[in-house]
């Protein structure tokens, strides 16, 4: 579940580091390294569209 606190954009990084046990500043950071190889916008964009919002 995408937290409503704690997010930056859309939260994704937040919810996979809750799921994973891990800090978000890691998960964030993998997503900027994926990002420079060009694939860490699209899987982001996919995650953020199926990862659901918390109620």
């Amino acid at each position: 579940m995408r937290p409503r606190s704690g997010k930056l954009l859309g939260g994704v990084c937040a919810a996979l580091a809750a799921r994973f046990g891990l800090p978000k500043f890691l998960v964030r950071l993998g997503f900027v390294v994926f990002g420079l190889v060009g694939v860490g916008e699209l899987v982001y964009i996919a995650l953020w569209i199926i990862i659901p919002k918390e109620q």
